[in-house]
């Protein structure tokens, strides 16, 4: 079967153990195999292919960003809810990967390859953080989850630059703001439980820092090819898709490591 295809295959799969071990064994195919570019950029789209994406299942219930109850890291059960609110980020991610592999034809081989390494380490994420959450006693789907993530692919389905602007540079982006916060969170209780979680953060933000930066790699690689300002077409395609307001406090470190621009870095500090 076609590569993508088998993204495709991965994305409809509705339970995350079958998503995880599909994902996984595709990465360790394209790297036993180390695949020529033809079998990447051979155009795979046909009418009807959205059906069933993403796949999902059942549970968690799925409820608006302002929905989601508070979670307090000062109890047992408040700190299992955070860490399921990380495990559905990472099982979004993992949609989130396939999709921008298997959806936009016409891209260059290595734009699938880095897509499919994206995918590859979301499914090991939300791995060792299910696996954490089971340890305190839960599962993944016995906490509500928003769908914040999946509602801009659906903004961005006919854009690759939109998506490639709004999904890994913007919403993932947050992600590394956002963890050093939930770690200091974390830190405050000083639980067995809560450092094992602080070192699970530890990799994935590292891991991030990467996936942030092969979507701005391939952001600009998109702007120059269109002949378009990358900060300014940013802006337009920020305000076409109303992509959520970006908020302080930003690790601006991280976004350096990233890929952002020393531009982008003086607006952000600057907001």
């Amino acid at each position: 079967m076609h590569p993508r295809l088998r993204a495709l295959h991965a994305l409809r799969l509705t339970d995350p153990d079958e998503k995880v071990a599909a994902t996984r064994a595709l990465a360790a195919w394209a790297r036993a195999e180390a695949a020529a570019d033809a079998p990447w950029t051979a155009p795979v789209r046909q009418p009807g292919d959205d059906q069933g994406v993403p796949g999902r299942p059942e549970r968690p219930l799925r409820v608006s960003a302002t929905a989601v109850p508070a979670r307090s890291p000062f109890t047992d059960e408040g700190r299992a809810a955070l860490v399921h609110s990380i495990c559905h980020i990472e099982f979004n991610a993992i949609n989130l990967a396939l999709d921008a592999l298997w959806r936009y034809d016409g891209m260059p081989a290595d734009y699938y390859r880095d897509w499919l390494r994206v995918a590859d380490e979301e499914a090991l994420h939300f791995t060792l953080i299910h696996a954490h959450l089971q340890s305190l006693g839960w599962r993944y789907g016995d906490f509500p989850g928003h769908d914040g993530l999946w509602h801009m692919c659906e903004k961005t389905r006919d854009d690759v630059t939109a998506r490639m602007a709004l999904v890994p540079r913007t919403l993932e982006a947050r992600g590394l703001d956002a963890t050093p916060l939930i770690q200091a969170k974390l830190a405050r209780v000083d639980t067995p439980d809560a450092k094992a979680a602080i070192a699970l953060l530890d990799i994935i933000l590292r891991d991030e820092i990467g996936h942030v930066a092969i979507g701005n790699r391939w952001y600009a690689w998109l702007c120059a090819q269109q002949g378009l300002d990358p900060l300014a077409h940013y802006r337009v395609l920020y305000r076409r898709h109303e992509a959520p307001r970006l908020r302080p406090p930003f690790n601006l470190e991280a976004r350096a490591r990233a890929g952002f621009t020393a531009q982008e870095l003086a607006e952000l500090a600057a907001t």
